[in-house]
């Protein structure tokens, strides 16, 4: 056997062993998350939606030395609450008092099995919960789906928002204008097809540029452990609702009515955008362009201040920690 074939054989052999070990050490999930530690204390509150009690949850991170100020961090799509383990800590130490939701559909909150998804809705259950913990005035950081919703919740609530802060926003364009619509049964089925290999590879291309790091893995095994648990068609069919929100819903047009000063962090190698699959070349190459759509929008938000980061893409607060948390915290003084 020559040395190449040799190498190859060890190849594949490590590669299968490693997709088996993998698939083997998944713990599976309920829709819920049961059994599934967060880096805080979760709480609940139940919210009237739709004729629906549903449960809500949320950290509530206390600090030791309090500043008086509030910081409210907003999940994107592909995650929950806990993603902010890091920023949560450090906004803390800092005085922070820090309030990290789960929106209805996501993490540990409720998956009804009926629901109309709407960013007002979603607004509307994060007012409640701030209105329950008796928090007036807080800033808001979104992340990716969570800059949309925070986007949304500064326009409808522009009393209570101190702070926006925006990191890697999806919304930043309007992909309806050139991707063809995809019903929600169609991202139904795609989502049902999800595992660990095909999540951890889309987040190795889309988000980290093909370099894996094991600060990365915890991520990715979390998503996964819904696709192996008994009520994953749950979790699949809320997350097929809100990519159709996403989708039909944009904030595109709306930016120019923020009056809250305005932080965008920006990953400048961040190319995100929906539907890029179901277009040409030709058209995926204009969308996702996240040097330019940062430059646009910071330009059409009144009071906008923008922080690229170079050589990062769509997570900031996990690929590239130091280059997001210091913008952040001298933005929040």
């Amino acid at each position: 056997m020559t040395r190449r074939l040799i190498f190859v054989t060890c190849f594949l052999a490590f590669s299968l062993l490693h997709s088996y070990t993998n698939a083997q050490t998944i713990t599976p999930y309920d829709a819920e998350l049961a059994g599934y530690e967060y880096p805080y204390p979760v709480h609940y509150i139940t919210v009237k939606v739709q004729g629906q009690s549903l449960s809500m949850a949320y950290m509530d991170v206390q600090p030791l030395k309090p500043n008086g100020k509030v910081v409210m961090l907003l999940h994107g799509k592909n995650f929950c609450g806990a993603y902010w383990d890091s920023t949560a800590a450090d906004l803390s130490d800092h005085g922070y008092r820090v309030i990290i939701p789960d929106q209805i559909g996501f993490g540990k909150s409720a998956k009804p099995q009926q629901l109309q998804y709407s960013f007002q809705l979603l607004a509307q259950n994060t007012k409640a919960l701030l209105d329950t913990l008796k928090v007036s005035k807080t800033a808001v950081l979104g992340h990716s789906m969570g800059g949309m919703l925070a986007t949304r919740f500064t326009l409808m609530y522009p009393e209570t928002v101190e702070k926006l802060i925006l990191e890697n926003p999806i919304g930043l364009e309007d992909w309806k204008i050139k991707v063809p619509y995809q019903s929600v049964d169609k991202w139904y089925e795609g989502e049902l097809k999800q595992d660990y290999e095909k999540i951890k590879q889309y987040q190795l291309t889309n988000y980290y540029a093909g370099e894996w790091k094991p600060s990365y893995e915890k991520w990715a095994v979390l998503q996964a452990g819904w696709t192996k648990g008994a009520e994953y068609a749950r979790v699949a069919w809320n997350a097929a609702l809100t990519y159709d929100m996403i989708f039909t819903q944009p904030v595109f047009y709306e930016f120019e009515n923020i009056q809250a000063p305005t932080l965008l962090i920006i990953g400048q190698r961040d190319r995100t955008a929906l539907g890029k699959a179901n277009v040409p070349d030709s058209v995926k190459q204009t969308m996702g362009n996240y040097p330019e759509l940062g430059q646009n929008i910071s330009k059409r938000i009144p009071h906008a201040k923008l922080i690229p980061i170079q050589g990062v893409g769509h997570l900031p607060h996990i690929e590239a920690y130091p280059y997001f948390i210091r913008p952040l915290l001298e933005f929040l003084q």
